[in-house]
């Protein structure tokens, strides 16, 4: 339901209600897979009450009963920026709960869809660490769309403020003519310092590179296995 002018996901003002058997129909495929790390992701509901949070937590259930050994990353809409929503996602039995702030404040407005947030990402990402505190928590950024130097240092900034662990850097590529210009192609260079900075702020990991997306890295599964830990540190 939204219409962020980077993504190509096409926007509906009454899509198809949501199916009850997704969850379950998601668990048998990823089961099937064989896999031992799952990223799911979600398009923004605004047209369901809890903007599709319950509907979240039964995949993450359905998932975690057909395979307990398999590690969750969510990467989660703002659901609202409801807490008590984002406490249903942060709460599920999820090893990584992400969220992304996409661009600096001063970009927002114009790069995302009206509804989503600067500071209502930061507090979504704040939200769910305070539901789960042995969550690993998720944000990206994408370079390339106009932002300064110094606007993506307050925004790492901010990430740690919000208590986010892993951050990662990606060029913004064009979709389609209808979507935002590139303005510019950031270096590799300028992608490692960007990785240098962020790990000197505390980082728990950050992937930083022109090809980098949102769930790239494949050490994924050693911060999942840190969330792990830490719930093991909290029992």
């Amino acid at each position: 339901t939204r219409g962020c002018r980077f993504c190509s996901v096409k926007t509906s003002r009454t899509p198809a209600a949501l199916d009850a058997d997704e969850p379950r129909r998601t668990a048998e495929a990823v089961a099937a897979w064989g896999l031992d790390y799952v990223v799911v992701t979600s398009v923004d509901r605004d047209d369901v009450a809890d903007h599709g949070a319950a509907h979240i937590r039964t995949t993450v259930a359905e998932l975690k009963k057909a395979n307990p050994d398999l590690l969750v990353e969510v990467l989660s809409p703002d659901l609202g920026g409801d807490a008590d929503r984002v406490r249903t996602v942060a709460t599920s039995g999820l090893e990584v709960f992400a969220h992304n702030v996409e661009t600096v404040e001063r970009l927002t407005p114009r790069v995302r869809d009206r509804r989503a947030g600067y500071r209502q990402t930061m507090q979504v990402l704040k939200d769910a660490k305070a539901a789960a505190p042995h969550l690993v928590t998720k944000s990206s950024i994408m370079l390339g769309l106009g932002e300064k130097d110094d606007e993506i240092r307050q925004t790492m900034v901010d990430l740690r403020d919000a208590g986010c662990d892993v951050v990662t850097f990606g060029q913004y590529l064009r979709p389609t003519k209808r979507h935002l210009k590139v303005v510019d192609y950031v270096t590799p260079e300028k992608f490692d310092e960007w990785r240098v900075e962020a790990e000197a702020l505390g980082f728990l990991y950050v992937a930083s590179g022109p090809l980098v997306r949102s769930s790239y890295p494949r050490r994924a599964v050693s911060f999942a296995d840190e969330s792990r830990r830490r719930r093991g540190r909290r029992r």
